[in-house]
C-alpha cells in the first residue's frame, strides 16, 4: 500500500491460489459426480482478528472473479467492487477481513470447463459436470476451512453472488450471521432463461465451438461469445441510461449495415473485450447454473431456513428489469413466511441491473448500517 493512493482505497493486492480437493479428498457434487482436483483463486483484504470472527465473504456475479478490490501490480483497473471494499467503505477493511473467491465453474483461476481433466490430460470442455449452487457454496466453505474461519460476520453478493449467499444460508444456516443479497433472485424469471438460452445458442452455433473442444482445435468461438455478451449487456442496463449516454448519435455519412450508431460501437467494444477475458464454456455452465436455481422448491430448504438465526438484507433497484424487484419480493416473501428476519428495500437508480456495482443514492449507506 502506498501513501499516494486515494483515501479509503486499498493498495496493491495479489490473487492467491489453493488446492481444495484432491484424489484423497475429492469434491462430491450434488449430481453424484466428483471432481478429483479443485483449485480456487481468491483474494483477501484487511486482517483477521484474534477471535477469527470478523470475516466477510464476497460472492461475485456471473462474469466476475476474485479481484473485487484494490489494484494488481502493474494494472490500471481496480477491482470490480472497489467502491464498496476498503478502509472506511461499507465493507470496511479496517474492521472486516474480506474474502472473495473465483467461483467453481469459472475461468479466472478456479477449476472449471477450461481446466485439465486429470483422467484425460485435456481440458474438460463439455465433459465438465453441470453444477448445483450448493457445489459452488461447498467450494467456498472449503476455502473458509483452509483459512481457519468457522463463521462469517456476513456473506455479501450481487446478482448471481446473492444467490450463492442464499444457498449458503440454506446449506449451513449456522455459519452466516448476516446475509446481503443485492439485485438477486430466489428463482430467475422465464424471460431470464430465454435470454440465456439465446446466448448459449449463439456460442454453441459458432463454427469454432467444435462441441466445446475449441481449445484442442486452437480456436475460440469468438463471434458467438461476443454476441452473447452484447445481448446480455443490454439487459444489465436500463433503457433510460442507454438513451442518456448514447441517444441516436451516429457517424456522419451514408446509411450502412455496419455498426454506425454510438450504442452499436459501445456494444461491439463490450463484446470484444469480454472475449479476451472469459471462457465460452464457463459462460455456458454458469448461465445454466442460474437457470436451475430454485432453492425454495427443494426438499430441506424449509427446515433449514425455519431454524436459521441469520439476518437478511435484500435490496432491489427500480430500473432493474433483468432481476426485477418482483423477483426479489418473491424471495423475501418466501423467507418471511418461514420466520426469517429480512430487511427489504427497493431503491431508485437510473442504471438498471448494473446498479449493484455502482453507487445509487442510499445503497452504500443502507449496507453500511446493516453491517454495524
Amino acid at each position: 500500500m502506498t501513501s499516494s493512493r486515494p483515501r479509503g482505497t486499498l493498495g496493491h493486492v495479489q490473487t492467491q491460489r489453493v488446492v481444495l480437493a484432491s484424489g484423497h479428498d475429492p469434491l462430491v457434487l450434488r449430481s453424484g459426480r466428483t471432481l478429483p482436483h479443485v483449485e480456487v483463486a481468491y483474494e483477501t483484504y484487511g486482517a483477521l482478528d484474534a477471535t477469527r470472527s470478523n470475516a466477510v465473504f464476497v460472492c461475485h456475479a456471473l462474469t466476475g472473479d476474485a479481484h473485487a478490490a484494490g489494484l494488481h501490480l502493474g494494472a490500471k483497473r481496480r477491482g470490480w467492487w472497489d467502491n464498496l471494499i476498503g478502509p472506511g467503505k461499507p465493507l470496511d477493511t479496517d474492521r472486516f477481513f474480506v474474502v472473495c473467491a473465483n467461483m467453481l465453474g469459472g475461468c479466472s483461476g478456479t477449476t472449471g470447463p477450461s481446466s485439465i481433466d486429470p483422467a484425460t490430460g485435456t481440458p474438460y470442455g463439455l465433459d465438465f459436470p453441470l453444477l448445483h449452487m450448493g457445489d459452488v457454496v461447498a467450494t467456498h466453505r472449503r476455502l473458509l476451512q483452509h483459512l481457519g474461519i468457522d463463521r462469517l460476520a456476513a456473506a455479501v453478493g450481487g446478482s448471481l453472488g446473492g444467490m450463492q449467499v442464499l444457498q449458503w444460508v440454506i446449506d449451513a444456516p449456522e455459519q452466516v450471521e448476516r446475509a446481503v443479497l443485492v439485485a438477486a433472485s430466489g428463482r430467475i424469471s422465464t424471460e431470464n432463461i430465454a435470454f440465456s438460452s439465446v446466448a448459449r445458442q449463439a456460442i454453441m452455433g459458432d463454427p469454432d465451438f467444435h462441441d466445446g473442444r475449441y481449445a484442442e482445435h486452437g480456436t475460440i468461438p469468438r463471434q458467438g461469445l461476443k454476441v452473447a455478451r452484447m445481448m446480455a449487456h443490454i439487459t444489465y442496463v436500463s433503457a433510460g441510461s442507454l438513451a442518456a449516454k448514447f441517444g441516436h448519435e451516429r457517424a456522419p455519412g451514408p446509411m450502412t449495415l455496419a455498426p454506425d450508431f454510438a450504442v452499436e460501437s459501445y456494444l461491439q467494444h463490450q463484446g470484444d473485450s469480454f472475449v479476451e477475458r472469459f471462457d465460452a464454456n464457463a459462460y455456458l455452465y454458469l448461465t445454466r447454473l442460474l437457470d436451475y436455481f430454485d432453492p425454495f422448491a427443494e426438499p430441506g430448504t424449509t427446515e433449514a431456513l425455519r431454524g436459521t438465526r441469520t439476518r437478511f438484507q435484500v435490496t432491489s433497484f427500480d430500473s432493474d428489469w433483468r432481476f426485477s424487484t418482483a423477483q426479489s419480493i418473491a424471495g423475501v416473501t418466501a423467507l418471511r413466511e418461514l420466520g426469517v428476519d429480512v430487511d427489504f428495500a427497493e431503491l431508485s437508480s437510473p442504471w438498471g441491473h448494473d446498479s449493484f456495482l455502482l453507487e445509487p443514492p442510499g445503497y452504500h449507506d443502507r449496507l453500511r448500517a446493516f453491517l454495524v
